[in-house]
């Protein structure tokens, strides 16, 4: 992508409205515009970036059986009123009605609709266990809007509903999306602890909220120490083996961690103060099980092997692609920008002519340009005629992993300066050995 055809609206200024990291760089990257309280347009980087998001929840999803669907984002109050959340749920819903007067509401879950799908086509365990996620928009209208994207009103959300037989098959259900999660936020450069949380209006008595440890984190939590060098399940890992995935699950859950809603003192108290932290955290992922809450009243069940129709023991998953991202810029960056892993940015490399419109710069750089796309990289090229300062600030704000930068002096010598944004280390390299370099993918 040459960037003097991008839309890359970056602002120099910091907005006057963004009180957290995440929520200023976003907008100065031109990641994202602000439409309303609570409301965002994505701009194209932005996009970008939650597209790789979202191809890493959907491969790992995937990767552990779950199948993905769409529900609608308006919904019919008569499922709500089945389920008897529709009076319970809070002023969080927003509640609309259509042309002929029938009770509507745009989305803030999908427990309802899901399990209304599920009681049309299922009957038999044989067809159990089922996993049916999908990524879509959701709203609720929060109070008070704040920190950008971090506490939205309309956001994008995956979220995940399991069906089973019974609380055994619903607590291996549970176990496989742990892990899944685990593996998920890893792959996104972050470290993510499980804590025991509330269920809140889900409902249920199983729940772990997905952690990262921030300063701007929005609430305390506490964890042991051993949870920052536990291992992360690799790609070997076998989700068809229950007893694998709940050996996994123990190891994350043995060590005390819980947020403040559910820390205990006293078995607080028992950990050596060494071995003790406590911070602020970001959520980023929760699971809950909450059993037959949804499918006794709304009728959801199948016939066992014995013969004998059950309810089916549920449980549901949720990730905030959008949300996520903001989590990321807290956890990854400095004082000139974001500094994206490698797995979400929105380039892998950002090609800097500093001199457009010579002849050498720009035989070398359109070189490059094209050697790294047969790569099969995304690269941006910088071939506008702003100032060598402007366009070191801008790459070092838009946070891509590496710049190649290209000067009459380096091409004169035949080199380059290849710079990785994360340490901030500069290499020259010879133009002929970074070309050899990027053969094609495969």
């Amino acid at each position: 992508m040459r960037l003097s055809r991008y839309f890359l609206p970056i602002l120099k200024e910091t907005p006057r409205e963004a009180d957290i990291v995440s929520h200023r760089l976003m907008l100065r990257a031109g990641m994202i515009r602000q439409q309303a309280a609570g409301s965002f347009s994505w701009l194209p980087l932005g996009k970008r970036v939650l597209d790789k998001v979202c191809r890493i929840v959907r491969e790992e999803q995937d990767r552990a059986g779950a199948l993905e669907i769409l529900m609608p984002t308006i919904q019919s109050a008569d499922l709500w009123r089945e389920s008897g959340r529709y009076d319970d749920y809070g002023k969080e819903m927003l509640r609309i009605k259509d042309r002929h007067e029938r009770d509507m509401l745009f989305g803030p879950t999908n427990e309802e609709m899901v399990t209304e799908i599920f009681r049309s086509y299922v009957r038999s365990y044989k067809d159990l266990p089922l996993n049916l996620y999908h990524i879509q928009w959701k709203f609720r209208d929060e109070v008070r809007p704040r920190f950008g994207v971090m506490r939205s009103r309309e956001f994008l959300m995956k979220d995940a509903y399991s069906f089973d037989l019974d609380y055994e098959g619903a607590k291996a259900a549970y176990n496989r999306m742990f892990v899944s999660y685990l593996r998920t936020f890893t792959r996104m450069g972050l470290q993510a602890i499980p804590m025991r949380a509330d269920t809140g209006p889900i409902g249920g008595d199983l729940s772990h909220e997905f952690i990262i440890l921030a300063d701007t984190g929005e609430s305390q939590v506490f964890c042991h120490r051993d949870f920052l060098s536990l291992p992360v399940p690799g790609e070997a890992t076998n989700f068809s083996d229950d007893a694998e995935i709940g050996g996994i699950v123990r190891q994350w859950t043995t060590p005390y961690a819980a947020t403040d809603e559910m820390h205990d003192e006293a078995a607080w108290s028992q950990i050596p103060e060494a071995e003790r932290v406590s911070a602020r955290g970001i959520e980023v992922g929760h699971i809950f099980h909450f059993g037959e809450k949804y499918a006794k009243p709304m009728g959801a069940k199948v016939t066992g092997p014995d013969g004998k129709d059950h309810f089916v023991s549920m449980g549901s998953y949720g990730i905030g692609p959008t949300r996520l991202i903001a989590a990321i810029i807290e956890a990854s960056h400095d004082e000139a920008g974001i500094i994206w892993p490698e797995s979400v940015a929105p380039f892998d490399v950002v090609i800097i002519n500093m001199k457009v419109g010579d002849p050498g710069c720009d035989k070398v750089c359109e070189e490059l340009y094209k050697a790294h796309e047969a790569a099969g990289l995304d690269v941006l090229y910088d071939d506008t005629d702003q100032r060598a300062g402007g366009k070191f600030a801008s790459a070092d704000l838009i946070g891509v992993p590496w710049q190649v930068i290209v000067g009459p002096r380096g091409v004169a010598a035949g080199e380059v300066e290849v710079k990785r944004r994360a340490t901030g280390e500069r290499d020259t390299k010879k133009i002929e050995t970074l070309l050899a370099s990027l053969g094609p993918k495969g």
